[in-house]
């Protein structure tokens, strides 16, 4: 009995073991985000993202654990449970255990296998707008942005912003998985796929993050020393969180000043500028959650029950949605993160956080309950992994840990 036990808990059996369990989760998670992209309605979502959080936890507790990774554990669950019990959403907590679980996984297959699920799923939800069986293949309608009506294409999505962020998100995952050796005619393909989907959404914004994003990556991509260099790195941590930060709260405070007198933020005609080139998205932080949530005078350490108003400007919905102290942990975690990039040498990892937290500064499609959204959590679980198990306690050399 004795033996069998030993065999059942060998290192090996609980890596396996774990493993399954996350990859049930994950792909549990990215079928419901499929399904949600989509335009089948589907209201049971609370119940998955109960089953999801707990094959991760699961997973994590089979996993093998030294004694200071207990304790970290132990903090994670209690510090996302005391922000469950007061904003009264689970997300965070759902988000450490996914996290965490991710810890041990082959990353590279783990990514491709993101990206060949999403992939086969975003193809579906087109041809079946195509065929006239799930959702329109157009929309002509008034999208705010003072030119009257317009076509834009959303093959299924539901809305042209909705159609671009999933061929951006499918580009971002393209470029760390492929975008290494990409010869120069891939590159060429993967951009004049992304320039047509831009010319049928007509999404402004996306596109131009997309198209920062990939003259970057040909950039690192014909130069790879770039990934040696560390003061990059370091100036990308003062982008993002650092500005990204600052921008969330500029965003806010003048939204506040714009509609609330004596506000300490003053505004003045180029605030009303820019909220009109952002598709009014400014102005919805005071008038799009219930007691104008949005703006800098609503944020709270922990976000309160009832903040479950949706808003673009991602920045701004963290601190509406989990509160200023979850936040700041969110930004210090993606220091961390880049940090172990730069051990790694792994720019195309750095540009994707990069490029992400920028786009996240005007849209909030990866601010979301839905995990399977979030590819770049794969990235987060096995970096972050590396950085408390290895880098903070000091423990293996930077070379190991750089070529692990």
């Amino acid at each position: 009995m004795t033996e069998i036990l030993k065999t059942l808990l060998s290192d090996k059996n609980r890596r396996r073991a774990a493993d399954i369990l996350f990859y049930v989760a994950l792909t549990t998670e990215l079928v419901l985000m499929l399904v949600e992209k989509s335009e089948i309605s589907f209201t049971l979502e609370s119940y998955v993202f109960r089953v999801t959080f707990l094959l991760t936890l699961l997973a994590v507790l089979i996993m093998k654990h030294d004694r200071r990774e207990w304790l970290l554990i132990c903090a994670a669950f209690a510090f996302t449970f005391v922000c469950y019990r007061i904003s009264g959403k689970n997300d965070l907590m759902r988000l450490a255990a996914f996290i965490m679980a991710a810890r041990d996984i082959d990353l590279k297959k783990a990514m491709k296998y993101t990206f060949y699920v999403s992939l086969v799923g975003f193809i579906v939800i087109a041809l079946l707008a195509v065929a006239g069986i799930l959702g329109d293949v157009a929309l002509v309608a008034d999208y705010g942005r003072k030119v009257g009506e317009e076509t834009r294409y959303v093959f299924g999505f539901g809305h042209p912003n909705t159609l671009l962020g999933c061929v951006y998100a499918m580009i971002l995952m393209w470029i760390w998985i492929y975008g290494r050796k990409a010869s120069a005619l891939v590159y060429a393909t993967v951009i004049v796929i992304s320039a047509v989907f831009a010319a049928i959404t007509k999404s402004r914004t996306g596109v131009a993050v997309l198209a920062a994003t990939l003259i970057l990556a040909v950039i690192v991509r014909l130069f790879p020393k770039l990934s040696e260099l560390k003061v990059l790195y370091i100036l990308e941590m003062l982008v993002t969180p650092v500005l990204c930060v600052v921008s969330a709260v500029l965003a806010a405070g003048f939204a506040e000043g714009a509609y609330v007198p004596g506000a300490f933020f003053k505004i003045t005609n180029l605030y009303w500028e820019i909220d009109w080139k952002l598709s009014n998205r400014l102005s919805n932080l005071y008038y799009g959650a219930p007691d104008h949530g949005g703006i800098l005078s609503s944020w709270r350490l922990f976000a309160e029950r009832g903040t479950d108003a949706y808003f673009d400007l991602g920045w701004v919905r963290l601190f509406y949605w989990y509160g200023i102290i979850p936040t700041a942990v969110i930004a210090i975690l993606i220091i961390a993160l880049l940090y172990v990039c730069m051990v790694k040498k792994d720019m195309q990892a750095a540009l994707l956080i990069l490029s992400l937290s920028i786009y996240t500064t005007v849209e909030a499609t990866f601010v979301t309950r839905y995990l399977g959204r979030d590819f770049f959590l794969l990235i987060a679980g096995a970096y972050l992994g590396c950085f408390f198990k290895y880098i903070l306690p000091g423990k293996g050399e930077t070379k190991e840990i750089a070529n692990g």
